[in-house]
């Protein structure tokens, strides 16, 4: 799933940025707030992000959706206000048009959910092509249709010893803890080639630095933490080959293709995406464990499994709040709405993929929708790099859930389960269940 986080970088200024909105504030949503904009354009609306739990749409999101398909947003930190896009045609045109720069966003304090700057400079998340394309570029064969068939069988033998693992222990058993949280990032960092013994380090360092709860310092410490233990790896990979991430790279660095510093930035960005199926598993799970009628219907009619999965990953709120945004380079047009050089654009894949003139009936779990054109993984040159990847650790998990748990229902009252506190992506932080 997309893995997009906001950040402020050092000696970070407005430049380039909309000036801060001052006026009067009233209420539009559950949480937002409006203000008048200085310079007498549509009002900018305060979007607090708060932490959500279940699956439940964000209602501020849904009230900015219909305010019209492009509106102001101020979010928590950082300074100014933002264009924010929520039209599926919308969102895929500034997705992937050249004329929004995402190399422009780095140094300046733009309007954001994080309070602090997770990318490091030169980060392929923070490129534009050409560059972009040859960051990616250095990693593409460790993510293609071939390297994932190989990966497969590996994966599926890392899977069933966990849910063996399960099954053998008997119920209760928390299913986060067992599957969801270790099989994503043991899949991760076998792409990646990180060692198992250094694996539990990775995990505790994603969370750390996909949450705000902990406070900023010490998600910017992990980040450091995490970039110093892929520059040692890196270090030691160079030169000596391999088809994982970290060879790849290590071979990148020795032919002069990229810098040390955009390797680490790169493995770091690949490294944190890996573990965002675990929430969005989680995420599945907790409907197939709360609409037993779905769970049902996918183990009496196996053939609906393909579209149900995307479903899903339409369906679900894979994230709280926005992404990374990007800076018009020029003057244009948006939604009818002039959008000036300089200014902020974020764009919302979770309100694309609930427009009516795309999706009929948006708001329902169909789980044999064809056409399912989604942008889970985002769109354009942005395209999650690891698509295919959480595809495939997302079916292999979607199957051991309906073939190998068919009783399987939650052992505590929805009610009382937690989610995840601060975090960028949303999911459980647990999901107990008997069988």
């Amino acid at each position: 799933m997309r893995n997009e986080t906001t950040t402020k970088g050092p000696g970070a200024t407005q430049a380039g940025c909309p000036a801060k909105a001052t006026g009067a504030a009233g209420a539009t949503g559950s949480g937002t707030r409006t203000t008048g904009a200085a310079d007498g354009g549509p009002r900018v609306h305060f979007w607090p992000v708060s932490d959500l739990t279940g699956v439940d749409f964000d209602p501020d999101l849904a009230a900015l959706m219909r305010e019209g398909p492009l509106t102001r947003i101020r979010l928590p930190n950082g300074e100014g206000w933002a264009w924010l896009a929520t039209r599926y045609d919308d969102v895929r045109m500034v997705t992937n048009d050249p004329r929004f720069s995402r190399k422009a966003v780095v140094g300046n304090d733009v309007t954001r959910l994080a309070p602090h700057f997770i990318p490091v400079d030169g980060a392929v998340g923070f490129e534009d092509p050409p560059d972009h394309t040859r960051l990616r570029r250095s990693v593409a064969a460790a993510f293609t249709t071939r390297a994932m068939d190989r990966l497969r069988g590996r994966a599926q033998d890392m899977l069933d010893g966990l849910v063996g693992g399960v099954l053998r222990d008997g119920p209760p058993a928390d299913l986060v803890e067992r599957v969801l949280a270790p099989f994503p990032l043991a899949v991760v960092c076998e792409l990646m080639g990180v060692p198992e013994r250094d694996r539990p380090r990775m995990h505790e360092w994603t969370a750390l630095i996909l949450s705000s709860s902990h406070g900023a310092e010490r998600s910017e410490q992990a980040r450091t933490a995490m970039c110093d233990y892929f520059a040692e790896l890196l270090k030691q990979r160079r030169g000596t080959g391999g088809e994982d991430v970290t060879g790849l790279l290590g071979t990148a660095v020795a032919d002069g293709e990229i810098t040390e510093s955009e390797a680490v930035g790169l493995a770091l960005l690949v490294q944190i995406g890996g573990e965002a199926v675990t929430n969005n598993t989680g995420n599945m799970a907790y409907i197939l464990l709360t609409r037993p009628e779905l769970h049902a219907r996918l183990r009496r009619e196996p053939g609906l499994r393909t579209s149900a999965m995307d479903e899903l990953l339409r369906w679900i709120p894979h994230r709280n709040g926005v992404g990374l945004c990007r800076i018009a380079t020029e003057d244009l047009t948006v939604a009818s709405q002039d959008v000036r050089k300089g200014e902020a654009v974020y764009v919302s894949y979770l309100a694309a993929n609930r427009d009516p003139d795309v999706f009929p009936d948006p708001e329902e779990i169909r789980l044999d929708r064809s056409p399912n054109p989604h942008v889970s993984f985002g769109y354009g040159p942005h395209y999650c790099i690891g698509g295919l990847l959480a595809r495939l650790e997302t079916e292999l998990i979607f199957s051991a859930l309906i073939d190998r748990f068919p009783g399987m229902r939650l052992a505590v009252p929805s009610e009382e389960l937690r989610w995840r506190p601060g975090a960028l992506i949303r999911g459980p932080e647990g999901l107990p269940v008997i069988w």
